[in-house]
């Protein structure tokens, strides 16, 4: 397992264990020229979906993984968290629906954890 693909685990279980829902983790690998994974969940309020952005950058950080940029704001219903190879996607349901990321990126292999 490559150290890409367990950074994209060690994020996937920080937003599970924050109560992420409808939580999907796609390959891009091949497909993307900007990352080789995206992490996409759902929040229920600007709220949650704050508290799991704010979560998965503490988390990170503690083993030396620093954000490069984050994009968006909670009342605008996506956060975008850039951690090179990694994507996140912090959606309300809404944004989620709209923009419908695994319907454009179904090329995109589903990675299971």
């Amino acid at each position: 397992m490559d150290d890409i693909l367990n950074l994209s685990k060690a994020i996937y279980k920080v937003l599970d264990d924050r109560k992420a829902q409808d939580l999907v983790v796609l390959s891009v690998k091949g497909i993307s020229p900007i990352s080789d994974y995206f992490i996409i969940c759902t929040g229920t309020s600007t709220t949650h979906m704050n508290a799991l952005a704010d979560h998965v950058r503490k988390e990170l950080s503690t083993i030396g993984v620093q954000l490069r940029h984050k994009e968006g704001k909670e009342t605008g219903g996506w956060l975008l968290m850039d951690y090179k190879d990694v994507i996140v996607h912090i959606f309300s349901r809404d944004m989620r629906d709209y923009y419908g990321l695994e319907r454009i990126w179904s090329d995109a292999t589903l990675i299971n954890f």
